[in-house]
């Protein structure tokens, strides 16, 4: 079984990995299960993906936002790929390097499909680790692009635009509302659970990418965000029911079920689309096991070739 580290980072391309998750979304539906327990504002959730003819994966992951205070990463865990032939245990995969790259792709894969491809002008709400790979993903694809941080904490907002600062030129916010009402794309990954973006703030043609929200507790868009748009999704399995960004306003009667247009696995009939350019559309990025494995085959494709 073969160990893989941080290492093989720098031999990662951002393009790439959105093709390989939308090309794992050809093959058979997976199996997939989650398990999540928690005790306060701590979590501990395992997710298990089976896909025909791609493979097996175990994620655990736990979330610890108190860690912050004694300098330790809030969220650990560990990834095992196995073989779809045989079941043997094939890779031990960094969890932070598969959960970082199949997040930020995720929204990626997203944003190709439902964000306007003359988009210049991205907001990202948020400074952690995630909103940093999102920089990087979105830069990517969208060169072209300025960003803007806002950030509870303006001085961590500061402190990644200046590590990105060789990437892409980015400015930091002050006020949440010009850089929403400013942005042609606004993605957030935070841990928040109220709603920050307001949908008032919304224009046509814009493209929201909501990745923070785990939990049935959580959201990041209030109700009047998700009413005026068209809402897409990575997998109905986990964010139907699951994450509070669609449960709290379908309990609320504000969206129903029906009002998902589609998720990935629609991508072959063509259902997941902008279908104008005046619409907003919004994306809610729910992760789930199928992607780490997604990610995780991708992984060990590169070490294979970087091996020869």
């Amino acid at each position: 079984m073969k160990t893989i580290g941080p290492d093989i980072e720098e031999r990662l391309d951002w393009l790439e990995l959105a093709h390989a998750l939308e090309a794992g979304h050809r093959l058979p539906r997976p199996q997939i299960s989650d398990v999540l327990f928690t005790r306060g504002e701590d979590a501990m959730l395992s997710r298990h993906a089976w896909i025909d003819g791609l493979g097996i994966l175990v994620k655990t992951a736990t979330v610890f936002p108190g860690n912050t205070v004694r300098d330790m990463p809030s969220v650990n865990g560990a990834v095992t790929l196995f073989d779809d032939m045989t079941g043997a245990p094939r890779a031990l995969i960094d969890f932070s390097l598969v959960t970082r790259w199949k997040t930020a792709a995720d929204s990626l894969l997203g944003a190709l499909h439902l964000a306007r491809p003359d988009s210049r002008s991205i907001a990202v709400i948020g400074a952690g680790v995630i909103a940093g790979m999102l920089i990087r993903a979105y830069a990517a694809a969208f060169p072209e692009a300025r960003f803007t941080i806002w950030n509870r904490t303006p001085e961590r907002a500061r402190m990644l635009s200046a590590r990105l600062a060789d990437l892409a030129p980015i400015d930091v916010a002050d006020d949440l509302e010009t850089a929403v009402r400013g942005a042609d794309i606004v993605t957030a990954a935070t841990m928040s659970t109220e709603p920050l973006i307001r949908g008032a703030w919304l224009r046509p043609g814009q493209h929201v990418d909501l990745v923070g929200a785990f939990r049935p507790d959580m959201r990041e868009a209030d109700d009047a965000a998700l009413a005026r748009a068209r809402i897409f999704v990575d997998a109905r399995a986990t964010t139907i029911g699951e994450i509070g960004e669609l449960v709290i306003p379908m309990k609320k009667g504000v969206i129903g079920e029906d009002d998902v247009i589609a998720d990935f696995s629609d991508i072959a009939a063509g259902r997941f689309r902008r279908t104008s350019p005046e619409e907003i559309t919004l994306f809610k990025n729910g992760g789930g096991a199928h992607l780490d494995l997604m990610t995780a085959a991708y992984i060990v494709r590169k070490t294979a070739a970087s091996q020869g």
